[in-house]
């Protein structure tokens, strides 16, 4: 998973650079626009956005100001507040989870089109269902390791 997650992510940044790339020369260099590039480009760039958001909650490395940790002494205490943490952002997260999937619904019954090549948005749009959801699991993965940590520590 690991390496089919670093290989995807590479290949969306490339994605990415390369229709900025293109719109740049063609655009300002050429003076001729490429329309629907914007367009196309909004698919690759939601998809990594959400799939860089799940490879660093896998990880666990999510940017976070852990400024409670200064105060904290033993490793017991930070288990626990990273305990609560997990659970903060399980709630947080399920709570966007059901408004995400309200909206996939909604773009499945709608069915927008992107404006000039007519493409179907709802392939980008259902990222951010796939993405919390895979976010929420890992989410769940690491509180459980927590607890598991912390229950190891309590019976020594």
């Amino acid at each position: 998973m690991d390496t089919f997650s670093k290989y995807l992510l590479t290949g969306l940044i490339g994605i990415v650079a390369l229709g900025q790339f293109v719109q740049v020369i063609t655009r300002y260099v050429l003076q001729v626009p490429v329309m629907g590039l914007e367009e196309t480009m909004l698919y690759p760039t939601v998809w990594l956005y959400m799939l860089g958001a799940v490879n660093a909650s896998r990880e666990n490395t999510h940017i976070r100001a852990n400024v409670l940790e200064i105060w904290l002494t033993t490793d017991r205490q930070h288990t626990i507040l990273a305990i609560i943490g997990e659970i903060i952002s399980l709630i947080v997260g399920l709570w966007l989870l059901s408004w995400a999937w309200d909206y996939t619904r909604y773009a499945w019954r709608v069915w927008k089109e992107s404006p000039t090549l007519y493409i179907p948005t709802f392939y980008s749009d259902v990222a951010l269902v796939i993405g919390m959801a895979l976010m929420m699991i890992y989410t769940a993965w690491h509180l459980w390791g927590h607890v598991r940590k912390l229950a190891g520590e309590t019976a020594q």
